[in-house]
């Protein structure tokens, strides 16, 4: 099929796409990768009059890290570059580990980090993954820029913070503590496809075996990431054997998420993924930390 008419635009500044979509409102749509978007446009299930593409400005895909070892991507950063970039591994494990289970490589060779986060889908992997990490979003409007963390950008099924005249422009990832140890893993039909449920830990255990911190969340099985909290603070200053990780995946899979069930799994079997998928992460994660893989 093909898409509905609409004007198009390829600013080469965040400034110049800014003005557009002062200029044209709701009828404007941000244009990134266009791995969500495109599909939608030809089915005419999203009929934008114009469309802002962000690919000519150059100053939004980037990697850098901060001398405290605060990571920074630009948001036009196409994610196989995330994926593959050392900087990611080195301050950022956590998302590496989880780039190569994000659809197909082609998939990624045009699928901007951005993108994905913007577009909210609560089977994607990267909104997990942020909430997890602590990462912060910076957006930016017309003569104004704030900070958004992760955990308050995603609202509901495929909304979030953005106001229609503003752009996610980089996200921030702080460093790691000593003793952190990470993991994530998700369960799907075939690889590439949605996960029918995902999990993502990352965990605190500085000296002995004593959890100081731990955030477990979890994607598909609500409307946006769903962090475990009371797994969570079961956990903190628990002395972490697999008794106890077993408890807090039980924790997690039974009373911390409401996950819906639909023809690719019911409630009681993404409960029991879940439960499964904490206590790889859960187990993956506290013998990093033992080990100081970091």
């Amino acid at each position: 099929m093909k898409p509905a008419p609409f004007q198009y635009f390829a600013p080469v500044t965040v400034d110049d796409a800014l003005a557009l979509l002062a200029e044209h409102g709701y009828d404007a749509k941000l244009l990134a990768g266009g791995q969500s978007l495109v599909p939608t446009m030809n089915f005419r299930l999203s009929q934008p009059g114009v469309l802002v593409d962000l690919n000519k400005i150059a100053d939004l895909a980037y990697i850098r890290a901060d001398s405290d070892g605060t990571l920074r991507i630009g948001a036009m950063t196409r994610q196989s570059t995330v994926e593959r970039d050392p900087l990611t591994a080195r301050h950022a494990p956590l998302l590496a580990e989880a780039m190569p289970h994000i659809a197909h490589r082609q998939i990624r060779n045009r699928g901007t980090i951005g993108g994905s986060l913007a577009h909210a889908d609560p089977a994607a992997e990267l909104p997990a993954i942020m909430v997890t990490l602590n990462a912060r979003f910076v957006i930016q409007g017309a003569g104004r820029r704030r900070e958004v963390a992760a955990r308050d950008f995603f609202q509901a099924l495929f909304m979030t913070d953005l106001a229609p005249d503003e752009i996610l422009t980089e996200i921030i990832i702080p460093p790691m503590p000593p003793g952190s140890g990470w993991a994530m893993d998700e369960i799907a039909r075939r690889h590439g496809d949605y996960a029918l449920v995902g999990a993502a830990a990352l965990v605190t255990m500085p000296e002995g075996d004593l959890c100081a911190d731990a955030t477990l969340t979890f994607l598909s099985v609500g409307e946006t990431p769903v962090v475990a909290t009371l797994a969570c603070a079961y956990l903190c200053g628990a002395r972490i054997d697999d008794a106890c990780i077993a408890e807090a995946a039980r924790m997690a899979g039974q009373e911390d998420m409401d996950p819906p069930g639909d023809i690719h799994a019911s409630v009681a079997y993404r409960r029991k993924l879940a439960q499964v998928l904490a206590r790889r992460v859960l187990t993956r994660a506290f013998q990093r930390a033992k080990d100081g893989v970091v």
